[in-house]
């Protein structure tokens, strides 16, 4: 009589090292391959975080060895230095202004571009160069040039009637001018909200149509709830980007930030702390300050997104 459940039959003890080798083997080959990365990482990100979050404890100016000063960096960026206040505070502007403009400026120009036509790959190649460019030392230069005082928009400003604009002496305006760069650099944006309209089913519009809806309805019933996700994407991803700016406030303000600070950018004064007047670990500590800006910026979009975001996977909001 069989049995109905035999006993495994025992494997011989070189195939079981054989296969052990041969996993062995195939993990070997896995962390070569992932190895440059980790390498990098540690090399390049952690370990220099590491460092940084140590400086920022300490008074140190590449000349002499770090002192431990603890807290004296963190309560100094709140109660006794206005510029650092100052630089937070344009940042803030910068991100909340320039941001949301660069969205809708890109969404606009994506829903132009999602048409039928035999130009519109040479279109979206067009509007997608000032990215590529736009944070260069050349073109910054380009737009300071721009906006002088002999420049075109005061020269577009002066032929209907309206009187030269001091761009580089008033900080409102200096900051419109950081603003109007940011928003011309739509190209990455304007791509990926491209793609998610590729996405949404013409089957839907048409539909929309026949039960009468105008394209103000259809835009805000259709276009806005399916492309959210997008919207978050590009969302995060631009606000992060923003609070990272440095290349153009650099190069319009020739380092200083000016006029009467309003140019300064946190990362620009941040620059100037490190490499300018030798404050590391005060520098240090300002980066440390950002990264928890941004992770807070950030957190708070993904817990908002809850209420305004569309997944279809998950059935709605």
């Amino acid at each position: 009589m069989a049995l109905s459940n035999p006993l495994p039959v025992p494997q011989p003890v070189f195939s079981k090292k054989k296969n052990r080798n041969q996993r062995l083997k195939k993990n070997l080959t896995g962390y070569a391959f992932i190895s440059p990365f980790v390498i990098g990482f540690l090399c390049f990100t952690l370990v220099p975080m590491i460092i940084s979050l140590y400086l920022s404890f300490t008074k140190y100016n590449l000349f002499s060895p770090p002192r431990w000063v603890g807290m004296d960096n963190y309560i100094k960026m709140f109660t006794n230095d206005p510029k650092y206040l100052q630089s937070l505070k344009v940042t803030l502007l910068y991100v909340f202004i320039g941001v949301p403009l660069r969205l809708t400026f890109a969404l606009f120009v994506a829903m132009i571009l999602n048409t039928k036509s035999r130009m519109v790959g040479a279109y979206r190649t067009i509007y997608y160069l000032p990215s590529i460019i736009g944070g260069s030392v050349a073109v910054s230069i380009m737009w300071r040039n721009i906006f002088s005082d002999t420049g075109i928009i005061n020269g577009l400003l002066g032929f209907f009637g309206v009187g030269p604009v001091s761009w580089f002496g008033n900080p409102s305006a200096a900051l419109i001018m950081l603003i109007s760069l940011s928003v011309w650099q739509f190209g990455s944006s304007m791509l990926i909200f491209l793609a998610g309209l590729k996405n949404i089913p013409a089957e839907m519009y048409e539909a929309a149509s026949v039960d009468g809806a105008g394209f103000f309805r259809k835009f805000f019933k259709i276009t806005m709830p399916l492309l959210s996700s997008v919207i978050l994407f590009n969302l995060v991803m631009q606000t992060i980007s923003a609070f990272m700016t440095f290349v153009p406030a650099y190069i319009i303000s020739k380092g200083e930030g000016g006029p009467m600070d309003g140019t300064l950018l946190y990362s620009l004064y941040l620059f100037r702390q490190a490499f300018m007047f030798n404050n590391m670990g005060y520098a240090s500590a300002m980066a440390w300050v950002m990264l928890l800006l941004v992770g807070i910026m950030t957190g708070i979009l993904f817990k908002t997104s809850k209420s305004w975001v569309f997944y279809e996977s998950g059935g709605g909001k």
